[in-house]
């Protein structure tokens, strides 16, 4: 198990294993006053024997999706299997490393233990030896048995004496190194569950219900813990494996991230200026953050974990990755807004559904996304105990000891704070952390349009007449694109109406000229989730956009400063001119046409030397880049824009320069949602459609807008074309 991309076969044929989703049953118990206790453990396996039911059972009756529990390392516990293997343990936390070996190589079990082995002696802990994990495998099916790995123990001595937080970031650390050293090796079938000084990880193919006969170590009466984390996978359109049971490092999760795409091409952007003094000299080796071939839950699981371990608490990362809706919710207090515009220019947000129990040795959590489309209900018991879930009554409690039931809300988030012993309901703990920093003052400097010189005023036409014309003919754009899908976004403010379905010849077999944008499609969520209407749902939808948020995102300094704000990505021409004379010396504008008569590789090699001006460009200090193709005419012909801002984007983040600059896009040929669209997931910051606009000027100096003026009639069109992408967005 040594690459996610090694465990499952594929890609193949249409299976990816970067498309693995699951909807689980999920849920924590934790014990107020943050004391370790046989109870938490009893009452965490019988919650997740209570959900065996959101789980598949395969064939032969006893191998499941796969189930799991997340525990507090119960000290005295391994303490006295380390006196069994001749030690005595020191004073202070020890560390358990839980590792799935390959069963079946006993040479790839010597490497793997070898390397393990090394990178922990590298940072001078001290290694009390290794420990076979007990199971009992009479318990599961001839399936999970036949991939089934050999399951054990190393324990660690603190033998540095650093304090708890170093110890657990250097534990961090190490696992990645062994990680990346088991990569190396091309050693397969290798898993490190966890690897902490405060968690061990429990999980496995087996039914839910055979948790603890699986793992005798929980029915041990010494085996305590303040919290547990409990998962039952249900794997919609997986391969159930014993690595992708949950809980991951830090968290469970139960829904999907269907921004999963974006979010993980963005993390590899931010790597670039991913550091942080908490790793120092190691921060490469943490990189990529992300591991190829990772389940949406995984992805966010790496990223979660490694924002804890650099200095953020669990409640602090759930708020900037899955955030609730904030930017058109006015009730919220002005601290919440605040935070959350801070958070938002940061991180990117990792959509949802979701559910999520997370730990990270002090705080234990439980959240929803924004829509709060997964169910997530707690209970507050008289006798101290913090139980949340998937379903009511998982846990049995008994009504005289119910303080408060309650559920959470969408984007809301419930959290036990175990040093202190203190609960927090989602107010409270946004109040607690808006208050953390001074998030009012980090945002005084982040900019609106609106606010910028020249912003304000009429609308004007770049090109008229014959040269109208002759642009739009060059571009592809008919009197019946003009009639059929300019007329109505104007007229009505939406995009026009058309049936269900789409039975126009694919683009690839077409003899007439097809955009770029004809052949690509919009993908669509798991039929497991509820339909999201974005008419309904404007309260969480949102198209703000943000030039100059791409900083450290380890960095919780003031790093937004200079920031500005737009309300969305499609730029009209007025906005256009304004944001370049307002970027003025560190905005550098590209031409993207190509000569006609350049031969048959003109135009690979105009988009060579865009990406040759655009990488000069940004290493000169331009952090704004402006594509154009303006400049076509009788010699030079327009490049698709898709084609041009695709190979740009991904050049720049080849050569980890993208999160340096913004890309901004002038196309001649952009006309509906769908195009802006596919600018925009290639790589585009901003979109603005100059030609179509001309066309609507055009048209409306003839009389064909009614009484609205030219502004009105742009305003208008800008908006239809916001709504669609609300509507793809949902």
């Amino acid at each position: 198990m040594n690459s996610y991309s090694d465990i499952v076969p594929g890609p193949v044929g249409l299976y990816d294993p970067a498309d693995e989703h699951s909807s689980c049953g999920v849920g924590l118990v934790a014990a107020i006053d943050g004391r370790p206790s046989r109870d938490v453990v009893l009452r965490g396996v019988e919650a997740l024997k209570a959900i065996w039911h959101r789980g598949a059972v395969d064939a032969d009756g006893k191998t499941g999706d796969g189930a799991g529990i997340l525990l507090e390392i119960p000290q005295e516990f391994f303490k006295e299997h380390v006196r069994a293997t001749g030690h005595e343990p020191i004073e202070g936390r020890l560390a358990v490393g839980m590792a799935f070996l390959p069963r079946a190589d006993l040479s790839a079990q010597e490497t793997c233990r070898t390397i393990v082995e090394t990178e922990i002696l590298n940072f001078g802990y001290t290694i009390y030896g290794w420990r076979q994990v007990p199971v009992d495998i009479s318990v599961i099916g001839d399936k999970a048995e036949s991939t089934r790995p050999e399951i054990e123990q190393v324990m660690i001595a603190n033998s540095k004496g650093v304090d708890d937080e170093t110890f657990e970031r250097e534990l961090y650390i190490i696992r990645r190194r062994i990680e990346r050293g088991v990569i190396a090796s091309q050693v397969g079938d290798f898993y490190m569950c966890s690897l902490s000084s405060q968690s061990v990880i429990y999980k496995g193919l087996f039914l839910a219900e055979q948790l603890s006969i699986f793992f005798p170590d929980l029915l041990d009466e010494k085996y305590v813990s303040s919290y547990a984390i409990y998962h039952q996978r249900y794997s919609t359109n997986t391969f159930p494996q014993w690595w992708l049971a949950q809980p991951f490092r830090m968290l469970a999760h139960n829904g999907e991230i269907n921004t999963i795409r974006g979010n993980v091409n963005w993390m590899k952007s931010h790597q670039t200026r991913m550091a942080s003094t908490a790793f120092g000299d190691h921060s490469k080796d943490i990189k990529p953050v992300v591991p190829k071939g990772a389940s949406d839950s995984a992805a966010l699981d790496a990223v979660f974990e490694v924002m804890v371990r650099a200095g953020r608490s669990a409640p602090m990362a759930k708020t900037m990755l899955v955030p609730e809706a904030w930017s058109n919710k006015l009730s919220m207090p002005k601290a919440h807004r605040d935070m959350y515009a801070y958070t938002n220019s940061v991180m990117e947000p990792w959509d949802g559904p979701a559910a999520l129990a997370a730990a990270d040795g002090r705080w234990v959590i439980a959240g929803l996304d924004r829509n709060g489309l997964r169910p997530m209900r707690f209970t507050v018991t008289n006798d101290g105990f913090l139980i949340v879930g998937s379903e009511t009554g998982m846990v049995v409690v008994d009504e005289e000891n119910v303080r408060e039931k309650g559920r959470l809300g969408p984007g809301q988030m419930i959290a036990l704070d175990l040093q202190e012993g203190q609960l927090y309901h989602d107010k409270e703990i946004k109040d607690h952390l808006s208050s953390s920093q001074p998030y009012e003052e980090w945002i005084d400097d982040i900019k609106s349009i609106d606010e910028l010189p020249g912003y304000r005023g009429e609308e004007v036409a770049v090109y008229k007449g014959e040269d109208l014309r002759r642009r739009q003919m060059v571009a592809g754009l008919s009197h019946e694109d003009l009639e059929l899908i300019l007329q109505p976004q104007v007229m009505t403010g939406k995009e026009a109406i058309g049936s269900m379905g789409d039975d126009t010849p694919l683009a690839v077999l077409s003899a007439q000229y097809r955009n770029l944008s004809h052949y690509f499609r919009q993908n669509f969520s798991q039929v497991t989730n509820p339909p999201i209407d974005s008419l309904r749902e404007q309260k969480v939808m949102s198209l703000k956009t943000r030039f100059g948020n791409f900083a450290n995102v380890l960095d919780e300094g003031h790093t937004q400063a200079g920031a500005l704000v737009l309300n969305s990505p499609v730029l009209s021409n007025r906005e256009w001119d304004t944001v370049l004379r307002h970027f003025d010396d560190v905005a550098e504008v590209i031409d993207c046409t190509f000569d006609v008569k350049g031969g048959q590789g003109a135009l690979r090699e105009a988009l060579a030397r865009i990406r040759r001006e655009a990488e000069d460009a940004v290493r000169e200090g331009r952090g704004h880049l402006f594509l154009t193709d303006e400049k076509l005419d009788a010699d030079r012909a327009p490049i698709p824009m898709i084609l041009a801002t695709g190979g740009l984007h991904t050049h720049l983040v080849e050569k980890e320069l993208r999160t340096f600059t913004s890309l901004n896009v002038r196309s001649s040929e952009c006309l509906d949602p769908h195009y802006f669209a596919v600018l925009i997931g290639a790589g585009a910051t901003t979109v603005n459609a100059y030609l179509a606009q001309d066309a609507i000027a055009d048209r409306q100096a003839k009389g064909l807008f009614g009484d609205y003026d030219i502004t009105a009639c742009v305003n208008r069109a800008v908006e239809a074309i916001d709504q669609g992408l609300l509507k793809i967005m949902s």
